[in-house]
């Protein structure tokens, strides 16, 4: 990745990222899931370089950005850092949202 800001994912939001790709594994075909990895790389790259280019969510710390309308993922910006906090998936209930 080009130069920016230091992307750093909490294990919280790997294990999310992981369950997400393991439903995906069953439900969807390869290429819905190269889909998801390559948007999920052009936002990275993206918040890596303008990391306030998404909408702050109900928390005033915390940034979110929808990629592929079935998952958000939730930042934080820590001085040079992007805390990934959590990669959610929309599929599930909405009282188990980080905002």
């Amino acid at each position: 990745m080009e130069s920016g800001y230091n992307i750093f994912w909490t294990d919280h939001a790997l294990s999310e990222l992981a369950d997400t790709y393991e439903y995906l594994e069953l439900n969807f075909t390869p290429r819905e899931m190269k889909n998801l990895s390559l948007e999920i790389d052009q936002v990275l790259q993206l918040i890596s370089k303008k990391p306030k280019l998404f909408p702050i969510s109900e928390s005033l710390e915390i940034r979110k950005v929808v990629i592929k309308k079935y998952n958000t993922m939730y930042y934080k910006v820590n001085k040079n850092q992007i805390e990934i906090i959590s990669f959610f998936s929309n599929r599930q209930s909405p009282e188990r949202t980080p905002e």
